[in-house]
């Protein structure tokens, strides 16, 4: 059985790794013309998709390159020292069994973990499909599939050529999000995070043990969606620059990098709202499909497991889609709820509207740093939306490794 999957960055390598497993044929599509290693951004793995990772094999290499934030020195505007926060103690409040890593890190290693077993067409992508499951691509010459996933991300392609255009499929959670990478430009201490809190935006800037750069991570409130195209580089960092302008010499520095070549992303805080994910003999996993917000809702995690569920259901009804899609839109139902409800949730706190809200941010990491490992973890199930360990709540299931006849 011949399967195509369209994006090869997270839940692409992820899916392809496990449909080989159980049997399938796996082709994987991708629009860059190589692996993605563009900068990036720090990710977390919570307890879920770690357990699928050490199933995969690959959990020694993820350890390995993790970034290795302990500490947090929080800034508030207009707060004369700043607050020093436990960043381990953070970690273990939220999930038994985490990991930050660099996303570049993540998808080069689940790629890495299946990239034998499966055919990478790089620099190409899908321009149609049929409803019997022939592909038109962009570069290569038509091919016949028996079944297509978009795992390409929140302005997936696939999403678009199946349901349409995103209008009316996205809720917007009032919320921005940009990552640059620069220079370390303060001389950060070994695991040690910056951020500068104030009403309704949020600055920080970090790095990791095996780089040699840094990243700054801006979040910013809106009530209203801004006008600019998501493929207008210039737009995007002018309004980054008029959200920020005069929050901190750190973060004007920061800014000023933004003439510079180092890679940068800006994108809304935005969900997706698909009640169903699946059309014909299409079906879509990770962002693609169910995206609960980009950098609040665990949306990492979510499709990583998401990958591994819709390969096992595939497996399990010996690859009659007509009966995996439904098991696996209902195996992941309740965790995209649950999601969606819990980024809506940080975002708000992460990004607080007014001063009160940044002194209560910064009051409850100082008060995680310091109680015990038992009581900050029973302090993090009271105070976020959902409970904050809402990702070690979600199961993985067992699927046999049984190839597909």
């Amino acid at each position: 059985m011949r399967i195509l999957v369209s994006g090869a960055s997270i839940a692409g390598p992820v899916l392809a790794y496990w449909l080989t497993r159980h049997g399938f044929d796996v082709t994987v599509v991708e629009r860059a013309p190589r692996l993605r290693k563009t900068g990036g951004h720090a990710v977390d793995l919570f307890r879920p998709a770690m357990d699928i990772t050490e199933r995969m094999g690959v959990l020694p290499r993820v350890e390995a390159v993790a970034t290795g934030s302990t500490r947090l020195t929080l800034h508030r505007e207009g707060a004369r020292g700043p607050v020093r926060v436990d960043l381990a103690k953070i970690f273990q409040a939220v999930s038994d069994r985490h990991v930050e890593i660099m996303r570049d890190d993540l998808s080069e290693i689940y790629y890495d973990a299946g990239r034998d077993d499966v055919e990478y067409l790089f620099g190409d992508s899908i321009t149609a499909l049929s409803p019997d499951g022939e592909v038109t691509f962009e570069h290569s010459a038509p091919r016949t599939f028996d079944l297509v996933v978009g795992a390409d991300g929140l302005h997936s392609n696939v999403r678009r050529l199946v349901f349409g255009e995103e209008s009316g499929l996205t809720k917007f959670i009032g919320a921005y999000l940009a990552v640059l990478s620069l220079p370390d430009t303060i001389g950060l201490a070994d695991g040690e995070t910056v951020i500068h809190l104030g009403a309704g935006r949020t600055a920080g800037f970090y790095t990791a043990r095996h780089i040699s750069d840094a990243r700054a991570v801006f979040l910013f409130r809106r009530d209203e969606q801004l006008d600019y195209d998501h493929r207008d580089v210039p737009r995007q960092k002018e309004l980054l620059r008029e959200a920020f302008a005069g929050m901190h010499p750190h973060v004007d520095g920061w800014l000023a990098e933004l003439a510079g070549p180092g890679p940068f992303y800006f994108d809304s805080i935005t969900q997706l709202q698909l009640e169903s994910w699946s059309r014909g003999r299409v079906t879509l996993v990770g962002d693609a499909g169910y995206c609960p917000g980009p950098a609040v809702g665990g949306s990492t995690s979510l499709a990583v497991l998401g990958a591994y569920v819709l390969a096992g259901e595939l497996a399990a009804a010996g690859g009659d889609h007509e009966r995996a899609f439904p098991a696996y839109e209902r195996e992941m139902a309740d965790r995209v709820r649950k999601s969606r409800a819990f980024a809506e949730g940080a975002a708000r706190s992460l990004i607080p509207a007014t001063r009160t809200g940044a002194w209560a941010l910064a009051g409850g990491g100082r008060l995680i740093s310091a109680l015990p490992a038992g009581l900050s973890r029973a302090f993090a199930k009271l105070t976020t939306s959902g409970g904050a360990r809402m990702h070690d709540s979600m199961r993985v299931k067992d699927y046999a490794v049984t190839p597909v006849g």
